[in-house]
């Protein structure tokens, strides 16, 4: 008399899961360095107080060193080289991942 139905599924597929799970992560990620970026520049600033201990700071002496440091040739390959080794890498893992999505329907 009381026929069973069939379950519909609810639940999304488990790609949609991690896809927005993926996506939280990455707005946490940004919001904590956002407000990492943020924070020590609230913190800079010293009010001071009249006739107190954070009276105007006596000027420092700066010193100019013109050696050392990177040449830009050097800042520009390893900008390409790892764009090169980032291109690679998601080259062999959408290969990677398509071979399996192949095998898995055939």
């Amino acid at each position: 008399m009381f026929a069973r139905l069939p379950r519909r599924e609810t639940h999304p597929p488990t790609a949609a899961r991690l896809h927005r799970i993926t996506a939280v992560l990455a707005a946490v990620t940004g919001a904590l360095l956002a407000w990492a970026a943020a924070v020590p520049a609230a913190s800079a600033a010293i009010i001071p107080v009249p006739d107190g201990a954070y009276g105007p700071a006596p000027a420092a002496t700066v010193r100019v060193i013109a050696a050392g440091g990177m040449p830009g040739w050097q800042i520009t390959l390893i900008a390409v080289a790892a764009g090169l080794v980032a291109a690679t890498a998601a080259v062999v893992l959408d290969r990677a991942r398509a071979s399996r999505r192949v095998a898995r329907t055939a």
